[in-house]
């Protein structure tokens, strides 16, 4: 290389110092910021001056033993029919990819018939079903039906479960669905079986799929237990209504139910996220 290009060529530093990067300055953002802050503060001092919330009366019913076990109840009902809702629903979904055609229609009937039918209106006709099946049973071994499902809970329960599986099948069969084939065909390979090769192979990778909308479900299906006060079952919300309908301090009790409800949420979405952090290993994104 001449001696002219040498003097023309940068020197060392120009090349190898990085250019410095000036961060592009969001006036705006602080501005929204600062607004959005602004008016929570206000909303909090509203409702914190606000007698009409009666937050008196909120603190001396928030811990009332009757609203602990209604809370109780919720909570119990909410576990029990997700279970069922779990079980039947993987069932379902199984069912929905088998290649027989019976039996996977049968699996796409159950889903259309429960995700097209109101779930209040299950719960009423689980509750009156000794009205068309007044036995359950074969000869010796059947029970009648009356004695079932007049408690108000395993109406509730048995209604919510098969309600909820229905929505359960689907979230299942999607996740069953994310896995590749060739998985599949390589558990049949290795001399698997069907039942095998789901329990073993398939559905531990489609756990990663199907826990986010599965606990979301869970969450929703807390909420609706408040429904069940068409039958009578005493939970949170049918407890809470029983008592301002006599005390006539609805607000209060509304907000008693609220934050209950708002704890028991949280504690599942905590929960949740730790579950989905398991299954999710070697999956997240950076």
């Amino acid at each position: 290389m001449s001696q002219a290009a040498l003097d023309k060529a940068p020197p060392p530093e120009a090349v190898t110092t990085p250019p410095k990067v000036i961060p592009r300055k969001h006036p705006g953002r602080w501005v929204a910021a600062g607004l959005v802050l602004a008016l929570s503060v206000a909303i909090v001092v509203w409702a914190a001056t606000n007698e009409g919330f009666g937050w008196g009366e909120f603190g001396d019913y928030l811990f009332e033993p009757v609203i602990l076990t209604a809370v109780k109840n919720t909570m119990v009902l909410a576990v029990l029919a997700q279970v069922i809702s779990l079980v039947l629903g993987t069932l379902l979904a199984v069912m929905r990819m088998s290649e027989n055609k019976v039996i996977a229609g049968f699996a796409f009937f159950y889903a259309w018939f429960f995700r097209g039918v109101p779930v209040m209106v299950i719960l009423i006709f689980v509750f009156f079903a000794a009205a068309v099946l007044p036995r359950i049973g074969w000869g010796a071994m059947s029970i009648d039906t009356n004695d079932l499902f007049a408690a108000p809970f395993i109406a509730a329960l048995i209604g919510f479960g098969l309600n909820d599986a229905a929505y359960t099948s689907e979230i299942v069969r999607a996740g069953l669905m994310s896995v590749p084939k060739g998985q599949t065909e390589a558990a049949h390979a290795l001399g698997m079986g069907p039942i095998r090769t789901i329990w073993r192979i398939v559905l531990p990778q489609a756990l990663r799929i199907i826990i986010p909308p599965a606990g979301n479900a869970f969450i929703s299906m807390l909420k609706l237990t408040s429904i069940a006060t068409v039958i009578g079952y005493p939970e949170l919300m049918n407890t809470v209504r029983s008592i301002y309908s006599s005390e006539f301090n609805t607000i209060p009790l509304l907000l008693v139910a609220s934050f209950w409800y708002l704890v028991l949420t949280t504690v599942l979405s905590v929960g949740q996220h730790y579950i989905e952090r398991y299954y999710g290993k070697g999956f997240e994104r950076r």
